[in-house]
């Protein structure tokens, strides 16, 4: 696979590339799972804080933040029988705020 660093605006990102890239953006395509990021935003969170904060049940929020999980959107860490989660790193803090960003600005330029 192509390394995308340095790339310029007249090269050409890999059809593999692009692929990884849809693929990724899969992941934000869900309201459950774009609320545990939001609620992430602000730090490390057991999976029971979670499902109370969503008032939903823990094994709904458990498959959701399996799948950020292989999707490394999400970071888990044991504490004994306690799983907590974390955004993976800073970037996915970044594309939720874009996206966001981008919603806001156009719904105050909606007349």
């Amino acid at each position: 696979m192509k390394s995308t660093k340095g790339k310029t605006n007249k090269e050409e990102i890999s059809l593999d590339v692009l692929f990884e890239l849809s693929e990724f953006f899969k992941f934000f395509s869900d309201t459950t799972r774009i609320r545990i990021i939001e609620i992430l935003l602000h730090g490390e969170m057991s999976v029971n804080d979670i499902a109370d904060k969503l008032k939903i049940g823990q094994s709904a929020v458990s498959h959701q933040l399996r799948l950020l999980r292989t999707s490394h959107l999400v970071r888990p860490r044991r504490d004994g029988r306690t799983v907590f989660y974390a955004l993976d790193d800073e970037h996915i803090g970044l594309i939720f705020q874009t996206g966001l960003n981008h919603i806001l600005h156009k719904k105050r330029a909606l007349p």
